[in-house]
Formats: structure tokens, C-alpha cells, sequence
């Protein structure tokens, strides 16, 4: 991964979490969103239980899971930055032998310190009707040497499965959010109805539909776009002209406040530290007054004009939404469209 030059995330997350919560502005007339960093407060960090984990490891297991910082695959690129909406980093499932229960349990837990303590239920809900619960079909990989105070040199656990990647990575990665890419979605039922009964995140693309409501019929139109893109195409445009729909530049005060609320609804399943360095790269690159947000028209379940398919996008901000036939979301965030993501 190319890195810029802009900002060192190791000092941002030291410095950035109280002005962020004291509302930073995030572009502009954008204040930052209202982030509840103490009902996620854990006694032992994510990053710490990773070093614990890594240090029960043995030399047969580490040969199968642990790799280089920069180890690159074959047929995916820089492993450590790759993402999917189905894939196995490794072979080893959670729930194998291959792991002790110690193992197992540090492994749920390292998970449970990722995810917002409000969304626990919700994304236990998810791994039960995916996958059959937490450690079937899901395998880890870690990257680097991560020590057993969770310092130390640069580390990166990834965590895959059906519906989900997800990183703790040590506060090692430079300049991106979440430790790079990231995948999340559900499938009760794998073509929903049009109400996406039981799907645990189709309340943002309500929330996200709501706000489209607001726009006048001018906005509307300019927001709608013929053809949903290919939902893996997040990479970075930059300002790119390519970049479809509405600029949030051209929404009136409530359809800017509105869009922070459905932002808020985005990330509020990741931990405060996570949602603050989100935030911090989108200000950095130009808030939310660089972005565009667009309603897919192709694919509208039940015909009903609200739109299961829809993206925010930036310079080096995209949040793709994928609602039809079920809830497939892309995330790739970082603080300059010059960083290089295995996307």
C-alpha cells in the first residue's frame, strides 16, 4: 500500500478523540457526529488481546495464519488490504480444532471489542443466520508481530467470513480507517421482499431513503443514477468528474444535517476509536461537503421508489450500499485519495 504524506494515524487517535466529540467541523456547516465513546469503553483493548493470542500460538499455527506485514498473495495482491464479500483469509475456521478454546475465546473476544457493545445482538443475529454462529465459515490471519500489551511493531488481524471483514490492526495502518477495507452485509433470506424483514442493517438505507425524501424534486433527480456500478469498484477517484449524484454542497442546511444522522447510522457498529478515525480521514479530505450521494434506480425491489442500492462517495471516501437482492455494504476510507487500497 502507498502511503501519503498528510497525517501519522498513531498520533491523530491520541489527539483527534476529544475535539471530535466536541464537534469538529467536517466541512462546511458539517458538525462531527454525535459519537458515545464511553458505552464502548472496554477494559482490555482489541489490540491487546490480539498480542495475547498471538503469543499462545504455536509454530505449526503460525506457519498456517501469521504472515508478513507486506505479505503478498498470488492470486489476491497485498493480502493484509484485501476484502470480499465471501472469502477465508486462511483455512483454519474459529471454530476448528486447530484452535484451543483460550484461542477461541480471544478471538470472539478480540471480535466483540471491534463491534460497538450496542451491536453485539444484532451482529450475533447476522453471524446466526449467515453462517450458523461466531467461528463457522469465519477464519482469522494475522500480520506482523503484535506484542502482548498490543504495542510494539506493526500488526494487523483480519477476521473473514460470509458477510464480513474486519480488521484490528494496532493502530499500525497509516492514513486509512477500520485498518483498510471493510465488508459487512446479511442475507435472512437470500432474495428479500422489498422491507428486508429481520436484515440488522437495512435501517440505514432507511435512514439514507428518508433523507432522499427531503430533497426537492431538482436534487432528486440529480441524486438518481440509471446503473448500479460493480459493488466491489470502491476504489478512490479522487475528484474525479466521474463521481455520480448529488454534491452534499447543493442540500440545504436540514438535508446536511439529516445526511450527519444517516453517516451516525453508518458507523455507529464500530468502536468509538474507529468511528473517530473514519470521521478524522473524511475531514481531512474534504468532509462531507466533497461527497456526492447517489440512489441506484435498477435495481428497486418491489418497484416501490425506495431505493435498495445506494453510495456516499469522496475523494477518498466510499460507502457502497447494496441492497438488492440482500444487504452487500462496501467501506473504504482513508485521509487522501493517493493511498492504495487492494480493492
Amino acid at each position: 500500500m502507498s502511503q501519503s504524506p498528510s497525517i501519522n494515524r498513531r498520533t491523530f487517535l491520541e489527539n483527534t478523540a476529544a475535539s471530535l466529540a466536541a464537534g469538529t467541523v467536517l466541512g462546511s456547516g458539517l458538525t462531527n457526529l454525535p459519537l458515545r465513546a464511553d458505552a464502548a469503553t472496554t477494559s482490555t483493548s482489541a489490540e491487546t488481546l490480539v498480542g495475547q493470542l498471538f503469543q499462545t500460538l504455536d509454530a505449526k499455527q503460525k506457519k498456517e495464519v501469521c504472515f508478513d506485514w507486506n505479505h503478498v498473495d498470488k492470486k489476491r495482491g497485498l493480502l493484509r488490504t484485501f476484502v470480499a464479500n465471501n472469502w477465508n483469509i486462511t483455512e483454519p475456521e474459529i471454530n476448528d480444532d486447530f484452535y484451543s478454546d483460550q484461542q477461541r475465546d480471544l478471538i470472539e473476544q478480540v471480535f466483540k471489542s471491534i463491534i460497538h457493545p450496542d451491536w453485539h445482538d444484532r451482529y450475533y443475529q447476522q453471524l446466526n443466520d449467515d453462517a450458523g454462529g461466531f467461528g463457522n465459515e469465519q477464519s482469522i490471519a494475522i500480520f506482523g508481530k503484535p506484542s502482548p500489551d498490543g504495542s510494539g511493531e506493526k500488526f494487523e488481524m483480519v477476521i473473514t467470513g460470509r458477510h464480513m471483514t474486519i480488521r484490528c490492526d494496532g493502530n499500525s495502518a497509516d492514513h486509512v480507517a477500520f485498518g483498510g477495507p471493510v465488508f459487512y452485509g446479511h442475507a435472512p433470506e437470500f432474495d428479500e421482499n422489498p422491507n428486508h424483514t429481520d436484515n440488522v442493517f437495512w435501517h440505514q438505507a432507511v435512514a439514507a431513503n428518508d433523507l432522499y425524501k427531503m430533497l426537492d424534486g431538482r436534487q432528486q433527480k440529480q441524486s438518481q443514477v440509471a446503473k448500479t456500478p460493480r459493488e466491489q469498484a470502491v476504489e478512490f477517484r479522487g475528484k474525479s468528474s466521474d463521481i455520480t449524484g448529488l454534491p452534499v454542497t447543493e442540500m440545504s442546511s436540514d438535508q446536511r444535517e439529516n445526511l450527519q444522522k444517516v453517516l451516525a447510522t453508518m458507523v455507529e457498529m464500530y468502536r468509538p476509536s474507529d468511528q473517530d478515525e473514519a470521521m478524522q480521514c473524511l475531514k481531512t479530505q474534504g468532509g462531507l461537503d466533497a461527497c456526492k450521494l447517489s440512489f441506484y434506480t435498477d435495481n428497486d425491489l418491489g418497484k416501490d421508489g425506495v431505493w435498495d442500492n445506494w453510495r456516499l462517495e469522496g475523494p477518498s471516501f466510499v460507502w457502497h450500499y447494496r441492497g438488492a437482492p440482500h444487504v452487500h455494504v462496501w467501506v473504504n476510507i482513508a485521509d487522501s485519495a493517493d493511498v492504495v487500497t487492494n480493492v
